[in-house]
């Protein structure tokens, strides 16, 4: 595909299914006013070609399967895929994770503890890769993982809580960042929240119903938040919130009320012991225990999106509840007469049905004399191409019941500045994933709204100005050569919002933005230029918070400088490249990275898959000679992309693996079974070979080949509706192609195959990995036991060797040169030594998952990439 249009393709980073660890159902399953929930088609695979001048180059823009209609399509497919893994074939009980966690804790320890390898600055503008296939010059600077919620108070301190990294501290006004969350179980944050008393309260499970989303397991709260860290002795209440994602918390009367996935709930902020109290749930009857608990669409039947209070009188509440797709419960509640009731008219511009509330923050002023709210509509997300968002709102009488006044909708918010614009977008189109709302304490008409990008109004929505711009890209002060720009470009915020506080740092006062590329801050009331953007970001993702969500990880020796060149593919934020002697991380690929690989001798070589098996490879790390041309013979990478990424017949983030003895050898996994024999030096997606067709409604989950011998694991149907899995075997050259029979017994378990690890030394003895939970929690049928399983005679036969490991989702494995397996899990990484039959924990990461694991070039170290705390490496030896 083009350079334009993977930037166009990089806004469908981010994913559409409810949380992946896991409400246990996958997207499909979720009710709405159309057979598919999720809305238009993708907006992000633009179906005729298009011409974009770009600082005087003009390119040809074709999307690679000429689908027409808008981006949530191809997010809901990611979503979708991620949760996939984890909850098929059938429904995961509450609980799982946090067994599992407590399982693992319990497991001997290895020697050896891990290196963190990513704990420095990356930068996304690294002017050594500015180039079309990278975001280099886009305007977001430095960046790390999504941030979920923001915090921050009058004294300097600064609370930032990612997605999957858990809640982070500075006391500098943002910069030189602690981790305080390391000790609980979850790592996922869906709100934080200062108390009129000072204190921090953390709601864990981030709830923005996004792919790789991670369930809760509870709220918690640090009376001293300046010093000390959250433990599990600081939970607020039982356990009536595990499992659970927590969207706000709100306070008011005496209480701490939390807007949850499974309804609205209630406790005091005196007295922290005792249970939560369900104030107010809409279908009951799906909630755990009820007598609809085991229905596919359970986990959509009770979403609470956020609780406003009345300021002068605290016994007046709103509730906003519903899923954004659209359900008949959808809509905003009042107590009457010692009932929840939903609220139908009075509302003025709000809507009062239930098709136009879908995802709803609130904000209220310091004064009480406004109350604001930003709306999502499942109408517009199931009818309009162009954006899901129904409106911003305010209420002038300062109550939540109002009436309210619309005061900004979609197209009003793109002729204001909006970036969006130039890429085929429009504000609003995630608003179902991108929002937050928060008033200027000292100002209560100057209001900051957080979607795709930055928007700010400082005269009650009157006016507006998108001073977060999406990016740089398509300004008229942009120019792919640095040489023509006429220097107005400023930096902005990475994209994609989530997160918003507003604190002060010595005695000045500043707005903090938590998004998909971490965290950033501008004083209350910056500057901005002719256009309406702010001319006065800065990122705070100065290196000492290390929040990136890998999805993969290459290492190979680097030529030029010494020691190793490390790659990897990350969600929302590119490729990272690490040379040996970088004091910073560059990118050099933009929008999502997915699987990677990366030549051992030769650390520059890498291919980059994109999403759907969109594959392109540099040999000079994508490095650009600052040539700033089109020239085909100067360019810096290749689009390699086999045939099945043109009809989207492979995975989200679908398998590549290169051949153990045979480097210039890779297969590749979709629908088709891919292999090309050129290596680095393909340049064509002509070159791939069809070696095997897994056949109509199947696809590869995993791919392993050594010595001319191929693995391929597939599903489909990949959801929980029918789901079904297998094992094909056969040569590279094309012949003995075949599926392994798979026992019906339950001896591999009908469950999501994720990894295969092939003996270096015997290609007919191989390890798999598979994904999900046992019988234990899930009620799908075949679900079985285990998740470690051995054959010794080319997959025909396997034997589980589980032992003692935790029930946890196992994502792959690692033969290690001595014979010693490593498994990476959604909680951590385990280690069985060699001649041994049980488990060890590997070191003492936090319960953050491991999506893939590589041996360096010299097989002495082993690299684990994170889904939200970075690359981490431990020597090999050191395990045994």
């Amino acid at each position: 595909m083009s350079s334009l249009t993977r930037r166009r393709r990089r806004l469908t980073i981010c994913a559409i299914t409810v949380s992946a660890a896991l409400v246990s159902l996958p997207a499909s399953a979720a009710p709405g006013k159309n057979s598919t929930p999720f809305g238009a088609r993708t907006l992000a695979r633009l179906a005729a070609e298009r011409t974009h001048s770009a600082g005087g180059i003009t390119h040809q823009v074709k999307a690679a399967d000429e689908d027409d209609g808008n981006e949530a399509d191809e997010i809901a497919e990611g979503a979708d895929q991620y949760a996939e893994a984890r909850t098929s074939p059938g429904i995961v009980a509450p609980g799982a994770y946090g067994a599992a966690w407590n399982s693992l804790g319990k497991l001997p320890g290895t020697g050896g503890g891990w290196h963190h390898v990513t704990d420095l600055p990356y930068n996304s503008d690294d002017p050594r890769y500015r180039d079309f296939d990278s975001n280099s010059s886009g305007g977001a600077g430095n960046v790390t993982g999504r941030m979920a919620a923001m915090a921050a108070d009058d004294d300097g301190y600064v609370y930032a809580g990612s997605a999957g990294g858990g809640v982070w501290r500075s006391h500098t006004g943002g910069g030189h960042w602690k981790p305080i969350s390391d000790r609980l179980s979850s790592q996922s944050t869906g709100a934080l929240a200062l108390d009129g008393a000072g204190r921090l309260w953390l709601g864990t499970g981030e709830a923005t119903t996004n792919a790789d989303a991670y369930l809760g397991s509870g709220v918690y709260v640090l009376s001293h938040p300046h010093h000390g860290s959250f433990s599990m002795r600081s939970r607020v209440g039982g356990d009536e919130l595990e499992s659970t994602t927590v969207h706000e918390l709100r306070f008011g009367a005496g209480k701490v009320w939390a807007a949850t996935s499974e309804g609205v709930w209630s406790h005091s902020t005196k007295k922290l012991t005792g249970a939560w109290k369900l104030e107010f749930a809409p279908n009951p009857d799906y909630l755990p225990g009820g007598s609809k608990a085991s229905d596919p669409s359970a986990a959509y039947k009770n979403i609470a999106n956020d609780i406003a209070i009345d300021p002068k009188d605290p016994t007046k509440v709103v509730l906003a509840v519903g899923w954004r797709s659209g359900d008949d419960y959808n809509g905003f509640y009042t107590k009457t007469n010692g009932a929840w009731t939903r609220i139908t008219s009075g509302l003025g511009d709000l809507p009062a049905d239930a098709d136009g509330v879908g995802n709803v923050t609130f904000a209220r002023s310091a004064d009480g004399s406004r109350y604001y709210a930003v709306d999502q509509s499942p109408e517009q997300l199931n009818t309009n191409p162009d954006s899901g968002l129904e409106g911003i709102f305010v209420s002038k009488s300062g109550s939540p019941t109002g009436p309210w006044t619309k005061i900004a909708d979609y197209k009003g918010l793109a002729a204001d500045g909006s970036a969006l614009t130039t890429s085929g977008y429009m504000p609003g189109i995630q608003a179902w994933y991108n929002q937050f709302l928060t008033v200027d304490p000292s100002d209560p008409q100057h209001v900051y709204a957080g979607l795709e990008e930055v928007h700010e109004t400082k005269d009650g929505g009157s006016t507006w100005s998108a001073v977060g711009p999406y990016w740089n890209f398509g300004f008229p002060c942009w120019s792919i050569d640095p040489a023509k720009q006429t220097g107005d470009c400023n930096q902005t915020t990475h994209p994609d919002q989530h997160g918003v506080a507003i604190g002060r740092y010595h005695g000045k006062s500043f707005v903090y933005v938590g998004n998909d590329g971490g965290v950033y801050r501008r004083p209350v009331d910056g500057a901005q230029d002719s256009s309406g953007h702010a001319t006065d970001w800065t990122s705070l993702n100065d290196g000492t918070i290390d929040t990136l969500q890998y999805y993969s990880v290459g290492i190979g020796k680097d030529l030029a400088y010494g020691g190793v060149a490390v790659t990897g593919g990350l969600q929302d934020n590119g490729q990272s490249v690490l040379r040996g002697n970088d004091k910073v991380m560059g990118s050099n690929f933009g929008g999502d990275g997915g699987d990677t690989l990366t030549d051992p001798a030769n650390g520059c070589n890498i291919a980059e898959e994109y999403v759907y098996l969109a594959v392109q490879i540099t040999q000079n790390c994508a490095v650009n000679d600052g040539s700033w041309t089109s020239d085909p013979s100067r360019v810096t990478s290749y689009n390699v992309a086999p045939a099945d990424s043109a009809t989207s017949e492979a995975r989200f983030i679908a398998p590549l693996a290169a051949d153990m003895k045979n480097s210039s050898t890779w297969i590749a996994g979709g629908r088709h079974v891919w292999v090309q024999t050129h290596g680095y030096a393909i340049r064509s997606g002509s070159e791939w070979t069809s070696l095997h067709d897994l056949g109509v409604g199947r696809t590869a989950t995993a791919v392993a080949a050594s010595g001319g011998k191929v693995y391929v694991a597939w599903c489909g149907p990949c959801n929980n509706r029918g789901f079904a899995r297998g094992i094909a075997v056969g040569n590279e050259d094309g012949t003995g192609w075949h599926d392994i029979t798979l026992p019906v017994d339950g001896t591999v378990p009908n469950r999501y195959l994720s990894g295969f690890a092939v003996d270096p030394k015997n290609a007919d003895h191989v390890y798999l990995a598979v994904n999900g939970f046992s019988r234990h929690w899930t009620e799908g049928p075949g679900a079985g036991v285990g998740h470690v399983f051995e054959s010794k005679d080319g997959g025909t036969t396997w034997k589980d060797i589980s032992a003692n490991l935790p029930d946890v989702p196992a994502n792959s494995a690692v033969v290690t040169q001595n014979g010693g397996l490593a498994v990476a899990t959604d909680l951590g990484v385990v280690y069985r030594a060699p001649g041994r039959t049980t488990w060890q924990r590997v070191g003492r990461l936090p319960a953050v998952a491991v999506l893939q694991l590589k041996l360096s070039p010299d097989g002495g170290t082993l690299y684990a990439a994170t889904h939200g705390r970075g690359i981490y490496t431990v020597k090999v030896r050191d395990c045994d």
